[in-house]
């Protein structure tokens, strides 16, 4: 930071003590920073405003309605280039101070002079409410004279510094406010750090004469990501042309953005206002990089009925993460906005991403939710380079840990397959005074550590790689037999009357033939039963037909039936069943090469009752597990190695499959930092803990005694 800077960014910043009464510190940007843009705009329009205000007059006397074009392109700068806006106002700051009787409605005509990409921006700002509110405490005058004192003029500060002042107020400005600050200011380190790790990779191709590179910031508050991006780039590059776009939901956080970009003359570069979830500003657009800090934990509730409409979201078909937590949605607009990308061939040059998350996108969700299936679309496309996890308390709004992900469509040959963790926790240092819940911060050293691991992919105690399929998981339903114990007991007589009275008769056959003992084997109880019923005369009425009938029978059995663990499994049904297909239910699985068909057919529930017969059992709803298996290690023999040992009347749930690859169970993925970064510390002995209690019992007496004596 320039001498210069400091001292001009200084001096903005004390005029804000003239706001304190009518505004807390709080809010002295809803004034501050407005009329740093209106300054800068009167500096910036100067050399051009006579020749301007000439052409108006002009276009006036003939009537011409859409002046804006013509005097968008009179404005120009010193080098004479178009500015893109233009003030027809004949007033400016040093008019606007020589009338302090008439300051506000003066002040209101000259921000109506503007064209109308600027006026917009200061509807954004509401600023004719702060006219009135200034004027009403008497401050306007004062603030408003003090702001023409300051020279502005891209002679004397030039855009990139004026960026610097302009970026520097807003962080100051947040920081005051830092209640709030979070929700649309992201700290600049961890700003640094998301630049790093998007750019530092780029290094060789954006460090050449003449590249254009284009940012996009969909949720991007008061700009302050695509201004590091910026400087980033310039400092590598002064003649790098970039572009930069942004969009965000909150009108003033927009108005600071969009106003910046005026401010530093990208002219060719736009910030918008709306949601990004269901607006896209931008629908012809790819960018070279996009970069976001989306709202952690969004609601997207209001959006859900517009999205639900959509075929796809944002080129995603799958399904979408629960509507409490919207923060997929943000990365998946972002992945929609990557360029094509072809190695060798320079019209197709991909994307990279860099965006802050909460941990909740890591893990959220089991497999075959929203959240799975969105992070299992990003890992099998080969598209997630690296996840940082950043210390807590490093927010102004939040205290949770935070994870920087970085996700390409262009993965380097190195890193193709593969997933770089970096555990960046302990890497702080505490702040003397902290701003909200934010006490951390990184330091220089820590960025250059952080940034140097991601580009050295190398495995260390705070970095590790991995393959892809690391993280995915089949989940399966592991079934167990329903066991049922028969027998007729008062009590079950008559909750099984009170429901089917026309029975009495038949289930007094029933007791009369089976007796009243406790039977270990439903199939039989149940055959026997049904026989029974089959020798009733024709005067008894038996069981009823159709729907009825059916309703009978799950009563009777609900009625005389306990589960029993030592009674006979219950059979669901004997029958031929073709040879099962192994090559679809385990996709891309090498199976157990000594496993015997009857045994492979036994571990899917399928028990041999000879003559090419099988046995189906109707599983127990209150035995069903579940498993997670590793992607990289085979159903079967985690079955017979985990399962089976354990409880060996357990078979897999065929049924459940996969709606991608139609295997047997549902894919997942999820990232655990916690288990990949875990150190293991023993417990300390027992003999140094009780010496411990012994002192603290000793100091405890001590104090007593000082009490009572």
């Amino acid at each position: 930071m320039s001498a210069s800077f400091q001292t001009l960014a200084n001096f903005i910043w004390s005029v804000a003590d003239l706001l304190r009464g009518p505004y807390r510190p709080p809010q002295y940007e809803r004034v501050m920073l407005p009329l740093t843009v209106l300054r800068r705009f009167d500096a910036v329009l100067a050399p051009s405003k006579d020749a301007v205000l000439k052409r108006h007059a002009e276009l006036e006397a003939k009537n011409v309605s859409n002046i804006d074009p013509v005097l968008n392109n009179l404005a120009k700068d010193d080098e004479g280039t178009p500015l893109g806006f233009h003030n027809h106002s004949r007033l400016d700051f040093q008019k606007l101070k020589g009338d302090p009787d008439n300051i506000g409605r003066h002040l209101a005509d000259y921000i109506a002079g503007f064209s109308e990409n600027v006026r917009k921006i200061f509807e954004r700002f509401e600023f004719d409410k702060e006219i009135e509110k200034l004027e009403e405490s008497n401050r306007l005058y004062q603030v408003v004279a003090q702001f023409a004192e300051i020279d502005l003029h891209p002679r004397r500060v030039d855009n990139i510094t004026m960026g610097l002042v302009f970026e520097d107020l807003i962080r100051r400005f947040n920081e005051a406010a830092n209640e709030t600050a979070g929700d649309h200011f992201t700290p600049r380190e961890v700003i640094q750090l998301m630049v790093n790790l998007l750019l530092e990779p780029d290094t060789d191709v954006l460090t050449q004469a003449g590249v254009i590179v284009t940012v996009c910031d969909p949720a991007c508050g008061t700009g302050g990501m695509l201004a590091e991006a910026q400087n980033w780039i310039r400092a590598h590059n002064e003649q790098a042309t970039v572009k930069v776009f942004g969009q965000d939901y909150n009108p003033r956080s927009y108005a600071v953005a969009a106003s910046d970009l005026l401010i530093k003359g990208h002219k060719d570069g736009q910030v918008v206002l709306g949601n990004t979830l269901t607006d896209d500003p931008f629908p012809d657009l790819h960018f070279d990089y996009l970069l976001a800090n989306p709202p952690f934990g969004v609601d997207w509730k209001a959006e859900k009925k517009i999205i639900d409409r959509w075929p796809n979201f944002r080129g995603y078909g799958g399904k979408l993460p629960r509507v409490n937590d919207g923060a997929l949605l943000f990365l998946l607009y972002m992945m929609s906005k990557f360029e094509d990308y072809q190695a060798g061939n320079r019209d197709k040059p991909g994307s990279r991403t860099a965006i802050v998350f909460n941990g909740s996108p890591l893990f959220t969700g089991g497999a075959g939710s929203g959240e799975s299936e969105i992070r299992r679309w990003i890992i099998e496309r080969d598209q997630l380079e690296a996840i940082v996890a950043l210390p807590e308390q490093m927010f102004y709004n939040t205290g949770i840990g935070t994870f920087i992900w970085v996700v390409t469509n262009r993965k380097s040959a190195h890193r193709q397959g593969r997933i770089q963790l970096i555990d960046a926790r302990e890497r702080y240092t505490p702040m003397k005074r902290s701003l909200g819940d934010k006490r951390r911060f990184l330091g220089q050293a820590a960025l250059d550590a952080i940034t140097c691991e991601h580009g050295a992919m190398e495995a260390s105690q705070t970095s590790r790689v991995f393959d892809n399929t690391d993280f995915g998981y089949r989940r399966i339903s592991v079934l167990r037999p329903l066991r049922l114990r028969f027998e007729i007991t008062e009590e079950a007589r008559e909750r099984f009357l009170n429901t089917c009275p026309e029975l009495y008769d038949a289930l007094q056959a029933v007791q009369d033939e089976l007796g009243s003992e406790p039977l270990p084997d439903w199939n039989q109880a149940w055959d026997a039963v049904q026989q029974v019923f089959k020798t009733l005369p024709d005067d008894i009425e038996g069981w009823a037909k159709g729907a009825k009938g059916t309703a009978q029978k799950k009563i009777f059995r609900e009625c005389f039936t306990t589960m029993d663990p030592e009674a006979a499994a219950v059979i669901a049904r004997r029958h031929k069943v073709e040879p099962l297909d192994r090559a679809a239910l385990f996709p891309a699985q090498t199976l157990p090469a000594d496993l015997a068909a009857d045994e492979f057919d036994a571990l899917l529930g399928l028990y041999a009752a000879g003559k090419g017969k099988h046995i189906e059992y109707e599983p127990d709803p209150a035995l069903k597990d579940f498993e997670n298996i590793p992607l990289k290690e085979d159903i079967l023999s985690y079955v017979l190695r985990k399962v089976r040992p354990y409880v060996a009347d357990a078979w897999i749930d065929r049924e459940t499959r996969d709606e991608q690859d139609g295997g047997i169970g549902k894919v997942g993925y999820e990232i655990n930092f916690n288990r990949v970064f875990f150190q293991y510390r023993p417990p300390r002995p027992l003999a140094e803990i009780d010496a411990e209690l012994a002192e603290v019992e000793k100091r405890i007496l001590a104090l007593l005694r000082e009490v009572t004596e």
